[in-house]
């Protein structure tokens, strides 16, 4: 599903067709699409539809004037709701579920008649008006207009290739007919009015769909609109300096990551070379001083950016941001669920417009930790905020952890995820959608070559040189490095698959029929010949690694995080003596581990065991310092567990990096 690049003169590759990716086996990606088959998506669903719990259904129908009531939830429902329905539709044409087709034809209906005649839909403020109230659209940034204007372009457009319909794709056209109109007669609208810009993915999405070149237009149009402010802009929405002129990763996290997918989404189109520069920047910039291991992004709950400011006499507000350079917390880190699906869609522009492996690479370290992090075993509960460090008696109030009303934080240790978020529900639908389209990230395609970026039993269809060629994917990867990739096609055929060797494993071993590949260009093997009958073997080394951060990032002097392949571990106090607290924890740099298979929620997962040390108690939890208490370490047995399944076995501690001991 994802992007339609096939036509788009500076792509590299494009998504595979609708219906034409299955993930298959018992792998972790595997399981967690399959039990969002089963569970995440239809409960999702039902409370949406639930007039009594989401509302965001039945603001439609207030807003159609269908029912009477008044809007209820946040502004950002609508788009809440568009992402849900974007997951309903890939899973419903999959599998032909009743309930989600009926949802979708239910939601179709229900949008069309609250959808005004020039195209504007907004539930808060249509309501308003048939209240009586002088609200006008596009008056206040935080009703999040424009947010949820681009996820209804990008459904319909998904919508549009799955089943071939134009019910949403009619409505997608009348939102982006408005903007048009908005971007002619009332610009200044725009400028301020595009917080989380998700609509110039969607803009540039529904021209691929259509080719109606006034939709490209209105997406340059409306990214010359987004910069440029100066003193009265602020880094938290990314506008201070022109789009083309921005050079590093800054302010509200999830806004930053739409918005430069947004701008890879029209360089992809345009070939805009002063784009692809800044967004090069921009990446180095995150990628290598404030992404966190795991694929978390944005730091800080709030803070200060004197550098907004270009006097420095008037620091702006910056909140669920990106921080300074290496400024990544681990208690505090806030790392909303949405950013990091954010990367993935930034990450896989990049992709397709470069073909360089190292946005797969970070696409990879999302799939396998933060996103199934974000979710809990039962298929139903999430997170907000994904935290690296989880402590007992914090006496720090954290917003959205835990606590569906965010009101009165509960104690740190019982942070647990929640089935609804009554405050904001935007992350759950986003995590739905990212589990729906799964099977889409692991390939990608052009007329002669296929790109295979990720490892996951499963099969794609697709043609090579014209030819029907299928390609099925059998591998226990990352429990396992070998991964067999057959291809068969129908009738002798020349082309190139390109297999990504991962950036963390330089060492990978690529042949076909047998014989080494040794050509690689940008992160691929790259396999250049006839194809009728033949078999790919790659051969990952799965080594453990303790790996290191650079020396200006404070939190993690001296401390190492324990990484499998591409899966970061964590220890919890499930796994540890009751009177040991993760901070009394030091893993020996020599250290030798133990690969045992996990059971339970663990289930397809490598466990880590080994003999660490338990370092004596310090300082008193009533006392700020104390004087070095010089016992000698004694030894402790652990066990690490992926980060990606903590917080399953009720409340307690948890750290992804630990204390080193040499």
């Amino acid at each position: 599903m994802l992007t339609d690049t096939s036509a788009s003169p500076y792509a590299q590759m494009t998504s595979m067709a609708p219906g034409s990716c299955r993930i298959t086996g018992a792998s972790p990606l595997a399981v967690l699409r399959d039990r969002g088959l089963r569970v995440t998506i239809p409960t999702m669903g039902r409370i949406m539809f639930d007039p009594s719990v989401a509302h965001a259904y039945q603001n439609f129908l207030v807003a159609a004037g269908d029912v009477p009531g008044k809007h209820d939830g946040p502004p950002f429902m609508d788009g809440d709701l568009y992402k849900w329905l974007e997951a309903a539709t890939v899973m419903a044409t999959e599998t032909g579920d009743e309930e989600l087709s009926g949802f979708l034809a239910e939601a179709a209906v229900a949008i069309r008649r609250a959808q005004r005649p020039d195209g504007y839909v907004h539930t808060r403020t249509i309501i308003a008006q048939r209240q009586g109230s002088e609200a006008r659209p596009l008056e206040r940034r935080l009703d999040f207009e424009t947010y949820n204007f681009g996820h209804l372009m990008t459904l319909a457009c998904v919508h549009h290739r799955a089943t071939g319909e134009d019910a949403y794709l009619q409505l997608a056209i009348r939102v982006a007919g408005y903007l048009i109109d908005v971007a002619k007669e009332h610009p200044e609208l725009l400028s301020d009015c595009n917080i989380c810009p998700s609509h110039y993915m969607g803009v540039v999405e529904l021209y691929r769909t259509t080719s109606d070149p006034a939709f490209l237009e209105l997406a340059g149009r409306l990214l010359d609109l987004h910069g440029g402010k100066g003193y009265e802009g602020s880094d938290d929405n990314q506008d201070v300096r022109p789009v083309r002129e921005q050079r590093q990763a800054v302010g509200h996290s999830v806004r930053a990551n739409y918005l430069y997918a947004g701008m890879a989404d029209y360089a992809l189109e345009t070939g805009d070379e002063e784009l692809v520069a800044a967004l090069t920047s921009i990446w180095e910039d995150l990628v290598t001083r404030k992404l966190y291991v795991t694929g978390g992004c944005g730091a800080l709950y709030d803070g200060a950016s004197p550098d907004a400011a270009q006097d420095h006499r008037a620091p702006t507000r910056v909140h669920q941001a990106y921080g300074r350079a290496y400024q990544l917390p681990n208690t505090t880190a806030y790392n909303e669920s949405c950013a990091s699906l954010g990367l993935i869609m930034w990450a896989w522009r990049m992709l397709a417009l470069t073909g360089e492996a190292r946005y797969a690479d970070e696409i990879e370290r999302v799939l396998y930790n933060a996103l199934p992090a974000m979710i809990g075993a039962d298929g139903k509960t999430y997170f907000y905020t994904n935290p690296l460090r989880q402590v007992r008696d914090l006496p720090i109030p954290l917003r959205r952890a835990g606590n569906p009303l965010d009101s009165v934080p509960p104690p740190s240790q019982e942070r647990v995820r929640q089935e609804y978020m009554t405050a904001c529900f935007c992350c759950p639908p986003n995590v739905a959608r990212f589990i729906a389209e799964l099977p889409y990230y692991t390939y990608s395609r052009n007329d002669t070559d296929l790109w295979v970026h990720q490892f996951v039993s499963g099969r794609t269809t697709t043609t090579v040189g014209g030819v029907p060629v299928v390609v099925e994917q059998e591998t226990e990867f990352p429990v396992a490095g070998q991964s067999i990739i057959r291809v068969s096609a129908d009738a002798p055929t020349r082309g190139v698959v390109r297999v990504r060797i991962p950036g963390w494993a330089d060492q990978t071993v690529v042949t076909v029929d047998g014989v080494a590949v040794e050509r690689i260009e940008k992160g691929y093997a790259v396999i250049d010949q006839e194809w009728r009958q033949n078999t790919i073997r790659v051969e990952i080394p799965m080594r453990t690694r303790l790996t290191v951060a650079h020396h200006f990032l404070e939190e993690t002097t001296n401390q190492v995080c324990v990484l499998r392949g591409p899966v970061v571990y964590c220890v919890e106090s499930a796994d540890l003596p009751a009177d040991i607290g993760v901070e009394s924890l030091a893993i020996p740099a020599s250290i030798t581990w133990t690969e045992e298979p996990g059971t339970d929620i663990f289930t397809g997962h490598v466990l880590l065991t080994g003999t660490a040390a338990r370092l004596p108690d310090q300082v008193p939890a009533d006392q700020l310092y104390a004087e070095l208490n010089q016992a000698d370490p004694t030894a402790l047995d652990i066990r690490l567990v992926p980060y990606a399944r903590w917080g399953n076995r009720g409340p307690g501690e948890m750290s992804v990096w630990l204390q080193l001991l040499r």
